[in-house]
């Protein structure tokens, strides 16, 4: 059975006001994800704007993140880009104790053919020693990696062992549950369509909304699976509006407001992202406080 069966959450990177990360923010964070009962964890993923972190910013977070959980709960690297060559060097240098796979995003802003993102993979599939998630988000890297090119990564690099699919295509969800080769894993990278997902043949997801409301999402994800789509139903819906919210005004501005709301941590970010606005916080608020 896939440790990554069930929910995964894409952890955000909690700041302070003058910029530096809050590692007290982020301990509260990885506690409130555990005791939400959360299947793992994704460190660095782009919710933790992994974008605006320097090197020795990650690595002090992969490293925290590491010792605060204490193998209590399975950890996912992010560890994407759109230069093939510095990825490989990262993944090279990544400290891999802790860790039982890298998510690696479609290389973005270069619009890189179906060719290009194949031997981007090849080369981080060839240098990495623990195994690989795909991530195909074409919302944010500005293409989309077909169908085909996922099933022949899958085929020829036995460590390529799923994809987090947020391309929110059924077509390109049924072609991959189609061909995929045993052992390949379909994961949603939506919150909003992991029911269908999941009906579909998806093992769960790697989710946003989990940061703020870990144990009802998380346990939708879980009727889903046993196949009580009756009792998960009313769950889903229930996190529609939320869901909409958090990405209205950019991702994870809308999340972050919801936890501070909860008081998890405060929601700072870097620029170019800025808090919500006052009217989308306002809907926040009142969406917090139906879920809670």
């Amino acid at each position: 059975m896939s440790r990554f069966l069930g929910t995964g959450v894409a952890m955000v990177t909690p700041f302070q006001a003058n910029g530096s990360i809050d590692f007290d923010g982020l301990a509260a964070t990885i506690e409130h994800l555990i005791n939400g009962k959360v299947e793992y964890i994704v460190v660095l993923g782009t919710t933790a704007e992994s974008a605006t972190l320097s090197k020795d910013e990650k690595k002090q977070v992969f490293k925290f993140v590491t010792e605060r959980v204490n193998g209590r709960i399975p950890l996912v690297a992010g560890i994407g880009g759109n230069n093939t060559t510095e990825v490989v060097a990262e993944v090279n240098q990544f400290e891999m104790v802790g860790y039982e796979a890298i998510l690696s995003v479609v290389p973005y802003y270069n619009k890189p053919t179906q060719e290009g993102i194949y031997q981007h993979y090849k080369s981080i599939a060839q240098a990495a020693k623990l195994p690989i998630i795909l991530y195909n988000v074409p919302g944010r890297t500005g293409v989309s990696m077909s169908a085909e090119t996922t099933i022949r990564l899958a085929r020829e690099f036995k460590n390529i062992i799923a994809t987090k699919e947020a391309s929110g295509s059924f077509d390109q969800f049924n072609a991959i549950m189609a061909d995929k080769p045993e052992g390949f894993e379909l994961i949603s990278g939506d919150d909003p369509i992991t029911l269908p997902m999941v009906a579909l043949g998806a093992i769960g997801v790697i989710s946003v909304v989990g940061n703020a409301f870990p144990v009802k999402f998380s346990e939708m994800v879980r009727l889903s699976l046993n196949g009580d789509f009756k009792a998960a139903r009313p769950l889903h819906s229930s996190f529609l509006e939320f869901t909409r919210l958090c990405f209205v005004e950019s991702n994870p501005c809308g999340v972050k407001a919801a936890m501070k709301e909860l008081g998890i941590i405060e929601d700072y970010v870097r620029l170019p992202l800025t808090p919500i606005g006052d009217s989308t916080r306002a809907k926040v608020v009142a969406e917090v406080a139906k879920l809670k």
